[in-house]
């Protein structure tokens, strides 16, 4: 049984994949690292789904959702690095913006929907998104006040979704896909 995940893409990430002209475009990887400004996909696995979260003026949009297809490094990635000045995946430059040269950076190769930001979460499932821990307990999503997230600080990080919530965030890009 798959499972599926959240991730924050920062104004940063956002910012250069608009400015690369990436939107509209299917992300062939994203990038898991050791810090917290590139968090560890270390529970994903084949065939898990990862919804890239956005917050933009207390609205949360879905990016993209993203299936993984594996965490490992491959030909289309390019030569691993001689020395620390060298690009770590060269063969992956047009999506670097998603964490390549981040701290202990590696590829997570994903069969992903276009990216996009004109796919907003309803207020109302806001205040019904859970997420669970390896030993089963559930935790909401924090400070949302009338259907808008005023602090992120709840989506910052790599979070297993419970399956309806899972559900939920992929009957909304369905439906947004389906225009």
């Amino acid at each position: 049984m798959s499972d599926a995940f959240t991730v924050l893409w920062t104004h940063d990430t956002c910012r250069a994949l608009r400015k690369a002209g990436r939107v509209g475009e299917r992300p062939p990887v994203a990038f898991s690292g050791i810090h917290s400004s590139l968090p560890r996909w270390s529970r994903a696995r084949a065939g898990d789904e990862v919804y890239a979260l956005h917050v933009n003026r207390c609205e949360v949009f879905v990016v993209s959702r993203m299936r993984v297809l594996d965490l490992e490094r491959r030909d289309c990635c390019g030569a691993a690095p001689d020395t620390w000045q060298d690009p770590t995946y060269p063969g992956h430059a047009d999506w670097s913006m998603l964490g390549a040269g981040g701290c202990g950076a590696q590829a997570v190769h994903v069969d992903a929907t276009p990216v996009r930001f004109d796919v907003p979460l309803p207020g109302e499932l806001l205040t019904r998104l859970t997420w669970r821990n390896l030993r089963g307990q559930t935790r909401g999503l924090k400070h949302v006040v009338d259907g808008r997230l005023e602090r992120s600080a709840g989506l910052q990080g790599f979070y297993r979704l419970t399956p309806e919530s899972a559900d939920e965030l992929a009957g909304v890009v369905d439906s947004r896909s389906a225009n």
